[in-house]
C-alpha cells in the first residue's frame, strides 16, 4: 500500500513546490538551493551529507505578495531584495549521533512569513496597522526564531493635485502587498470574546403546541437516552444571588457537592480539568464557572427580572429584546496560545481569531482542528451529543508573522524514523522505554527497536535527554527532508502553461486583452532558476500553440484544428526554460489581444486546448492556467445550456418551472468527458486553475470537475468588466502563482487504535482509500477529514492524529511536513460540549452540505443542516443544561452562535431557493477547499458604518466595530461597507450628506453612482481612511474584493438587503424566529 512513508507504487510519488515565489520579492530566500557546507558542529554526529539541511535551521519569514491594487499602466514590479541574513543552525548544546545536515545559509524550510515594510500600506494591502506583539521567545534548549528583516520603504502614493485610484490603476513600483494568510487581525470579524469560561446562554418562550416535522441529519440522529429527572425551575427565573447556581447549568461549571444531580442521565458532569493559565487572554473553554448563568432576556448578575421572558403570542411573533440574543462580539487583544501546558493540550482560540503560536507539542491549530477537543471513549456518547468528529487539515497554512518557523530536520540517507507497523513518524508523543533503546509508537502501540544511532538515554523524567534539542521530540509540525526511497523519479520542475480563450466573445469583452495584460505582469514573479519552465496557448474553435525557442525571431503560430483528436506540435519547443523565453513571451502577450481583435468566430474548444495543453505538459507535469469566458461549444468535452434563465425564448413562468428542474440536475456533471480528463491530468501531475471572466452562464458545474480533482481553483468574474475586474484578475493570477505551493503531493492522516479515518473531502484525486493524491497544494487549501470509531478508547489515555504531507519543493528538494495533534479522551458529555470549537464545527457543516447540495432535493439540505442544529441542542438540553422550565432555550456557551451561523447558511448563495445556478455551482466550488477563518464571514459577513468615520476613535484598529447584519441598524442618512471574503458592496442611504459623497467617492448625489465602481483615493481624511480599511480588508480576506456602490430602490440595493442575515425574508426567518423554531423542536423533542 503506498503511502507518505514510502513510494508509490505504479504512479510517481508526490512532489511538492511550496513556495513559487519570486527572488526579487522583498527579503524573499524560500527553498533556494543550497550554498556552502561548514563543518560539523561539535559532537559526536557524523559528517552529513552535501545536499542535507540543518533540523535547526530558521526560514526567513514568508514574504510573499497578498492580492493588493496593481501596479498603474503595466504594472511596475517591485525591487529585488536585499539579502537575507543566514539562519542558525544547531543549538550550542546540541550532541547527536545523527547526521544534524549543513549549517547556516543553506535551503531555509519553506514557509514562514513576516511582517510588512513600514508604510507599504497606504493604498495597497500589507500588514495590520496595529502594533503586532513581540514573538514569543524561544524555548530553553530550543531553536531562537529567524531574524526578521525589513523589505524597502515604498513611497507613497497619495496625491495632492488629484485622485488616486484603488482600482486597476494604482500605486507605484515597489507598492506591493504583503502578508501572511492568518486569521483575521484585531479589526477582524467579530468573534466571541476569549477569556474566562461563561455560562450557558438561556433564551425563554413558551412551549408550542404544534411541533413541526424532522428531518434526518447529515449524520445519525442522537440516539435516544433517558430524560433527566427532577423538579422544574420556576419558568424565566434566574438564579438567587450570592447563591451558586444549580450544578449543570452552565458547561463550565463544576460538579458542586451536596447538590441534587439527575440520576436517570448516563453521563455526569464532570468537568474539563483546569488547564494553566497562559498569556493574554486564557483559552476560551478549560477551567470551571467563574459567574452564575446567565439567562438572555436577562441582565447579567443573576438579577431576576421575570416580566422580561420572551413570551410568544398566538401569532408566533416574539417580543424578546433583540438586543439580548446571542451576537458575535468583538475582542481586539491578540492571543498568545500555547498548543500544550502542564502536559495537556490546550484548547485553540477561534480560528476567527488574531492569535500567536507556540509549538510546545502539539501542531498549530492553524495546521489541524478537530471539532472537539476532546475525543469521546465511544461512538455511542458521539452520537448523543449530535455533533461530529472531523479534522480541517491545512498543512501549508501560513504563519503569524510573529511565530517562529518550522524546523526542517534531516536524517541523511536512512530517513526518518517511523513506525515499522503502522508507518507513522517519530513525534513528541512516542515513549521511550528500555534506557532509549526501543519505543512505543502513540498512535498503533507498537514497540520498535530505536535506531543504533538514534539512541540517546533517558533523563529522570522518562524522556530522553536530548528531547528539547530535537524539533521532531519537541515540536508538533516538522519538515524532514525525504531520502531517495521516497522518489521514483527525478523531480518535476516548475511548470506553468497559459491557456487564453480568444474567441469572439473574450476579445469582444476585454476579457483577452485583461488576462494577457495580468500574465505579463506576473510572469516576472514566477520562481528564477532553471527549473521554472513556461508555455503559453490561445484557443477559439481551433488551437494555437506558440513555439518560444526561436531565437532572436518572434514567436511562431501552430495551429492545431482538430479539435476531436487533439495533439501538440513540437512538444519541446511549445514549453521551454522562462530564462531564455521571457522577452518572447512579453511580446506575445501584447501582440495576442490586437492579433485577435476582430475575431469573428463566436465558438470555444475548451476541452480540446485543455487536453492538448496537458499532452505538452505530460512528461514533466505542472500548472495549467485557464482563461475561458463562454460556454464550450466545440470539440471534445463541449456543453450544451442546460439553465432557463440563459433561454431568451421563454416566458416568466416557464422560467419558473425550468429553474425547479434545473435546480438539482444543473448542479451534476453532464458529460463524463471531462471527469475523465480530470482523473488522467491528476495521475500525470498537472494541476488546473480556471479563470472565468463571463457575462453568460458557461455551466460551472461541469468545468470545475477539473480543478476540483487537479487540486486546482475556480475564479469567478460575473458579469466581467473590463472597467473593474482586470484589478482582481491581476491580483488573483499573481498570488495563485507566488503564495507557498507546490506540485505532486500525497496526504496521509493516521490516527490512534479505535480511530480511524472515514473520509476525506476537498479539491484533490484519490486513488486508494488511505492517501489523498494532490497534483498542486497550496496554504489556502483545507482538506476535511471525517472520523469515526472502530473500537473503544482507553479512559484516561489521549487520541493523537498525525497528517503527514510528502511533497517538492519549487526547487526540486523533497519534503516531508508532519503534523502532530494528541487530545484528550472523555467519558464526559458535558465535556464534549465545554470542548466543542464552533468555527471548525460549523465549517464541517458548511462544507458537509455543500457536498450534499449537488445530490440531493435544496430543501432537503436545509432541512438537514437545520436538524444538525437541533439534535446538538437537544442533546446538550437533555443531557447537560440544568433541570428548567420548558420555557427557556438553554444554549452551550463553547456553541451559542451555532442558531444565528446556521441562519445564515440557510440565506447563503449555496443554499438559498433562488439565484442563478452558475453561482450556486461557484459557491459549492469556494467552500470545498475553504481554510476555516473564512467560513464564517462568507455567510455571515462584517458590515462596518463609514458615515462616521471622521467621529469615531478606532484605537488600534483601522476596522471600526462591526454592526450587526439587521435592517434595523441601517440609517437613510448612513452609508455602510459589507463583506464576505468575496465581494464588498457600499451601500449609500437615501438622505446622505453631498459632501460626504463628495469626499468618498467624487459624486455629489446618488444620481451619480457608476455602474462599474473603482474606488478612488482623494485628497481628504475621509477618503483616505475609506481606503485604509478596503485595503485592510483585502489584507485579512486574502482577496482583492469585487467593489460596488449600493443604493435603495435597485438591483443592486437588493442585493446588499439580501445578506442581512437577521431580517425577516421572502426565503428565511428572521433571527429570533429561527431562535423560536429551534426551540420548538427541541420542545418536541423533549416531549
Amino acid at each position: 500500500m503506498a503511502t507518505p512513508g514510502g513510494p508509490r507504487p505504479g504512479n510517481f510519488p508526490p512532489n511538492f513546490n511550496p513556495n513559487s515565489l519570486a527572488n526579487n520579492m522583498q527579503n524573499l530566500q524560500i527553498n533556494q538551493p543550497n550554498q556552502q557546507q561548514p563543518n560539523n558542529a561539535g559532537g559526536s554526529a557524523p559528517r552529513p551529507p552535501p545536499n542535507a539541511t540543518p533540523f535547526g535551521q530558521q526560514a526567513p519569514p514568508f514574504a510573499g505578495n497578498r492580492p493588493g491594487p496593481p501596479p498603474p499602466g503595466v504594472f511596475p514590479r517591485a525591487p529585488g531584495p536585499p539579502n537575507v541574513p543566514s539562519q542558525t543552525s544547531l543549538p550550542p548544546n546540541m550532541v547527536s549521533s545523527r547526521p544534524t545536515g549543513p549549517p547556516p545559509g543553506s535551503q531555509p524550510p519553506p514557509f514562514s512569513s513576516r511582517p510588512p515594510p513600514p508604510g507599504a500600506m497606504p493604498s495597497s494591502i500589507g500588514r495590520p496597522v496595529a502594533p503586532t506583539p513581540p514573538a514569543p521567545g524561544p524555548r530553553p534548549g530550543s531553536y531562537p526564531s529567524s531574524p526578521l528583516t525589513s523589505a524597502p520603504s515604498t513611497p507613497s502614493h497619495a496625491s495632492a493635485s488629484g485622485p488616486v485610484s484603488n482600482g486597476p490603476p494604482t500605486f507605484a513600483p515597489g507598492m506591493t502587498q504583503s502578508g501572511s494568510s492568518f486569521p483575521p487581525a484585531m479589526g477582524g470579524m467579530p468573534r466571541p470574546l476569549v477569556g474566562p469560561p461563561q455560562p450557558p446562554a438561556m433564551l425563554s418562550s413558551r412551549p408550542s403546541s404544534q411541533p413541526p416535522q424532522m428531518r434526518p441529519t447529515f449524520g445519525a440522529p442522537p440516539t435516544a437516552v433517558s430524560s433527566a429527572s427532577g423538579q422544574p425551575a420556576p419558568p424565566f427565573s434566574g438564579p438567587p444571588r450570592n447563591m451558586m447556581p444549580p450544578m449543570g447549568s452552565s458547561p463550565f461549571s463544576a460538579p458542586n457537592t451536596g447538590m441534587h444531580q439527575s440520576m436517570n442521565s448516563p453521563y455526569g458532569m464532570q468537568t474539563w480539568p483546569a488547564q494553566p493559565q497562559q498569556v493574554t487572554p486564557p483559552p476560551p473553554i478549560p477551567g470551571s464557572m467563574q459567574q452564575p448563568p446567565r439567562m438572555f432576556g436577562l441582565p447579567p448578575g443573576g438579577q431576576s427580572l421575570p416580566n422580561q421572558s420572551m413570551a410568544l403570542n398566538q401569532t408566533g411573533q416574539s417580543k424578546i429584546d433583540p438586543n439580548q440574543i446571542p451576537r458575535l462580539s468583538q475582542s481586539g487583544s491578540v492571543i498568545v496560545h500555547e498548543t500544550r501546558q502542564g502536559n495537556q493540550a490546550n484548547p485553540p482560540p477561534p480560528a476567527t481569531s488574531d492569535y500567536i503560536v507556540k509549538d510546545t507539542g502539539n501542531c498549530s491549530p492553524r495546521y489541524m482542528r478537530c471539532t472537539i477537543n476532546q475525543v469521546p471513549l465511544t461512538v455511542d456518547l458521539l452520537s448523543t451529543s449530535g455533533m461530529q468528529l472531523s479534522l480541517l487539515v491545512q498543512p501549508l497554512a501560513l504563519p503569524h508573522p510573529s511565530e517562529e518557523p518550522i524546523h526542517v530536520v534531516d536524517f541523511g540517507e536512512s530517513g526518518p524514523v517511523r513506525c515499522s507497523r503502522c508507518k507513522g513518524y517519530i513525534n513528541p508523543f512516542v515513549k521511550f522505554i528500555d534506557q532509549g533503546r526501543r519505543f512505543i509508537c502513540n498512535l498503533c502501540g507498537f514497540t520498535d527497536e530505536t535506531p543504533r544511532d538514534y539512541h540517546c538515554n533517558l533523563g529522570p523524567d522518562g524522556r530522553r535527554r536530548d528531547a528539547d534539542e530535537r524539533p521532531e521530540l519537541c515540536r508538533g509540525t516538522v519538515e524532514f527532508i525525504a531520502s531517495k526511497e521516497y522518489m521514483v523519479r527525478d523531480p518535476m520542475p516548475a511548470v506553468f502553461f497559459f491557456l487564453i480563450d480568444v474567441s469572439m466573445n473574450a476579445t469582444q469583452t476585454g476579457a483577452t486583452a485583461a488576462a494577457c495584460s495580468a500574465i505579463k505582469q506576473v510572469i516576472a514573479d514566477l520562481p528564477k532558476g532553471p527549473r521554472t519552465m513556461v508555455g503559453i496557448a490561445t484557443f477559439d474553435s481551433t488551437i494555437h500553440f506558440y513555439n518560444l525557442k526561436r531565437a532572436s525571431q518572434q514567436p511562431l503560430m501552430l495551429i492545431v484544428p482538430d479539435v476531436q483528436d487533439v495533439y501538440t506540435p513540437l512538444e519541446s519547443d511549445v514549453i521551454v526554460q522562462f530564462s531564455e523565453c521571457s522577452e518572447h513571451l512579453e511580446m506575445l502577450l501584447d501582440t495576442i489581444p490586437t492579433m485577435f481583435e476582430s475575431n469573428r468566430i463566436a465558438d470555444s474548444a475548451l476541452g480540446a486546448a485543455v487536453k492538448a495543453a496537458f499532452l505538452a505538459m505530460k512528461s514533466t507535469g505542472g500548472k495549467l492556467l485557464v482563461f475561458q469566458s463562454v460556454l464550450p461549444s466545440a470539440g471534445i468535452g463541449s456543453l450544451s445550456a442546460r439553465e432557463a434563465e440563459g433561454r431568451s425564448n421563454m416566458s416568466a413562468g416557464e422560467k419558473v418551472l425550468m429553474l425547479h428542474i434545473f435546480a438539482l440536475s444543473g448542479l451534476i456533471l453532464s458529460d463524463k468527458t471531462l471527469k475523465t480528463m480530470a482523473i488522467e491530468f491528476a495521475e500525470y501531475q498537472v494541476c488546473v486553475d480556471l479563470f472565468i471572466t463571463s457575462q453568460m452562464y458557461v455551466d460551472i458545474a461541469s468545468l470545475s470537475v477539473i480543478p476540483t480533482t487537479t487540486g486546482g481553483q475556480v475564479y469567478y468574474y460575473y458579469p466581467f468588466s473590463a472597467r473593474s475586474d482586470p484589478a482582481k484578475l491581476y491580483n488573483d493570477l499573481r498570488w495563485n502563482v507566488t503564495r507557498p505551493q507546490g506540485f505532486e503531493a500525497v496526504m496521509r492522516v493516521r490516527c490512534s487504535q479505535g480511530i480511524q479515518v472515514q473520509e476525506y473531502s476537498g479539491n484533490f484525486c484519490k486513488r486508494i482509500p488511505t492517501d489523498v493524491d494532490l497534483p498542486a497544494i497550496d496554504c489556502d487549501k483545507t482538506i476535511m477529514v471525517s472520523l469515526k470509531h472502530d473500537d473503544k478508547l482507553q479512559e484516561g489515555s489521549e487520541c493523537a492524529f498525525q497528517c503527514a504531507l510528502l511533497y517538492t519543493t519549487v526547487y526540486g528538494q523533497r519534503r516531508i511536513r508532519v503534523s502532530t495533534l494528541s487530545l484528550p479522551c472523555t467519558n464526559m458529555l458535558s465535556n464534549l460540549f465545554r470542548s466543542a470549537d464552533l468555527d471548525t464545527q460549523f465549517a464541517c457543516i458548511t462544507k458537509q452540505a455543500a457536498i450534499e447540495i449537488p445530490s440531493a432535493p435544496l430543501a432537503q439540505v436545509r432541512d438537514q443542516a437545520t436538524n444538525v442544529c437541533i439534535n446538538i441542542l437537544y442533546s446538550y438540553r437533555k443531557f447537560c443544561a440544568t433541570v428548567s422550565s420548558a420555557g427557556q432555550l438553554i444554549l452551550p456557551e463553547a456553541l451559542k452562535m451555532l442558531p444565528l451561523y446556521t441562519l445564515a447558511l440557510l440565506k447563503s448563495t449555496g443554499l438559498r431557493p433562488d439565484g442563478r445556478i452558475d453561482d450556486r455551482s461557484v459557491w459549492i466550488n469556494y467552500v470545498s477547499p475553504l481554510p476555516t477563518p473564512l467560513v464564517i464571514p462568507l455567510v455571515y459577513p462584517r458590515m462596518i458604518a463609514l458615515h462616521d468615520l471622521n467621529e469615531k476613535e478606532l484605537d488600534d484598529s483601522i476596522i471600526p466595530v462591526p454592526i450587526p447584519l439587521s435592517s434595523e441598524h441601517i440609517a437613510t442618512e448612513g452609508i455602510y461597507l459589507l463583506e464576505n471574503g468575496v465581494d464588498c458592496l457600499i451601500y449609500l442611504g437615501d438622505n446622505v450628506q453631498p459632501n460626504i459623497l463628495q469626499q468618498m467617492f467624487g459624486i455629489s448625489s446618488l444620481e451619480d453612482i457608476p455602474n462599474q465602481f473603482i474606488l478612488q483615493q482623494y485628497d481628504n481624511p475621509l477618503s483616505k481612511k475609506l481606503n485604509d480599511i478596503v485595503n485592510e480588508i483585502r489584507r485579512q480576506r486574502c482577496s482583492y474584493l469585487r467593489l460596488r456602490l449600493c443604493k435603495k430602490g435597485d438591483p443592486s440595493g437588493m442585493t446588499f438587503f439580501s445578506y442581512l442575515i437577521e431580517d425577516k425574508t421572502a426565503n428565511g426567518l428572521s433571527y429570533v424566529e429561527y431562535l423560536i423554531h429551534i426551540h420548538r423542536q427541541i420542545q418536541s423533542k423533549m416531549a
